[in-house]
C-alpha cells in the first residue's frame, strides 16, 4: 500500500479539475488580433438602423477572443451587425488560454472593453452575448459596475449562472484538505464557478436580474459542464429561458458545440438580439 501524502492528493485534484476543463476545450492557435481580418473587431463599423447597437462576445473558461467565436461571429456580422470580442482573465505566463483571473477581475476587464466599443461606434448601448462563463460573468458588470446603463441585452450561452457541480465531482473537494484553496490559488475562475461559492452568492443576493436589461438564457440538456444545465436559467423580470432541445428535439449540442458550431443556437442568439424581427426557431434553422 502506497503512503498516503495530503501534498500529492491536492495537487492530483487540482490537477485532474484542470484537466477536465482542458479537455473539453478546443485547440487554441488563433489570437486575437486576428479577429479584424475575420469580419470582427473592425473598430470603423457603424451600427446599423437595422441594428443600432454593437454586440459584445464574451469567451468562456480556457476560451479566447477569437477561437471561441469562429462561428457566430461571422454569421452576426454576414447578417449586418457590428461585432466586438475581447480577451479576458489572463493569468501570468499563460497565453491563449483566458477567462481564468479572478471573475470579479474580469468583469472590469468587460466594462472597460464596452466602454472603449461604445465610444468608436458612437453607440449609447451595446448588446453582450458570452458562453459559458461569458454568459455569467457580465451579470457582474451589469449588478455592480454600472453596466446596466450601457447593456441592452445579455444572451447567454449555456451560461452557469448559479455555478456547476461538474457532474458531483465538486462534491468531492472537501475530502482533499486544502484542494479548493489551491484552485482558488491558481485558477480563481474555476473556484469562483463552483456552485456555493462566495463570488455566486454574492452576485445571485437579492435576484438574478437588473431593471433595464433584457435576459435570455439559452441551455442543452446535454452540458456536461453546467450541471445541472437547469442551474443557468435565471428568475426575474424581462427573463427568457430556452431549452435548445425544445426548438429541436434531434439537436445533440452539448456544452462546447451549442457555443462554437451549433446554427440552431445561432439563429436563438440572432432573435434575441432583434426580438421585433424574430423567426421560429427549429431544426431548419441549422441550413440557415
Amino acid at each position: 500500500m502506497l503512503p498516503w501524502n495530503p501534498h500529492h492528493v491536492r495537487r492530483s485534484v487540482a490537477a485532474a479539475l484542470l484537466a477536465v476543463a482542458v479537455a473539453l476545450v478546443p485547440a487554441t492557435t488563433a489570437r486575437a488580433d486576428d479577429a479584424p481580418s475575420r469580419g470582427w473587431n473592425d473598430y470603423s463599423c457603424k451600427p446599423s438602423t437595422a441594428h443600432p447597437r454593437p454586440v459584445v462576445l464574451v469567451h468562456g473558461t480556457f476560451g479566447n477572443a477569437v477561437d471561441n467565436w469562429l462561428g457566430l461571429a461571422p454569421y452576426l456580422v454576414a447578417r449586418g451587425y457590428c461585432v466586438y470580442s475581447l480577451d479576458y482573465g489572463r493569468l501570468p505566463g499563460v497565453p491563449f488560454f483566458h477567462g481564468l483571473g479572478p471573475i470579479e477581475k474580469s468583469a472590469g476587464e468587460l466594462d472597460a472593453f464596452v466602454d472603449k466599443v461604445l465610444a468608436a461606434t458612437g453607440a449609447a448601448e451595446a448588446d453582450l452575448v458570452g458562453h459559458s462563463q461569458g454568459g455569467m460573468m457580465p451579470r457582474h458588470y451589469l449588478k455592480f459596475l454600472g453596466g446596466a446603463a450601457e447593456v441592452n441585452a445579455l444572451v447567454g450561452i449555456a451560461p452557469d449562472n448559479h455555478g456547476t457541480t461538474l457532474g458531483g465531482l465538486t462534491a468531492l473537494l472537501p475530502y482533499f484538505p486544502g484542494a479548493e484553496d489551491l484552485l482558488t490559488t491558481a485558477t480563481p475562475a474555476l473556484a469562483d464557478q463552483i456552485a456555493g461559492s462566495a463570488f455566486l452568492n454574492r452576485l445571485n443576493a437579492g435576484g438574478d436580474t437588473v431593471p433595464g436589461v433584457r435576459y435570455t438564457v439559452l441551455a442543452t440538456r446535454y452540458d456536461q459542464v453546467v450541471t445541472p444545465y437547469r442551474s443557468g436559467f435565471l428568475e426575474g423580470p424581462n427573463v427568457r429561458n430556452v431549452l435548445l432541445q425544445d426548438l429541436c428535439p434531434v439537436d445533440l449540442s452539448e456544452h462546447l458545440a451549442i457555443g462554437l458550431f451549433d446554427r440552431i443556437a445561432f439563429h436563438e442568439v440572432a432573435n434575441a438580439l432583434d426580438p421585433a424581427n424574430a423567426r421560429p426557431t427549429t431544426c431548419a434553422a441549422a441550413f440557415s
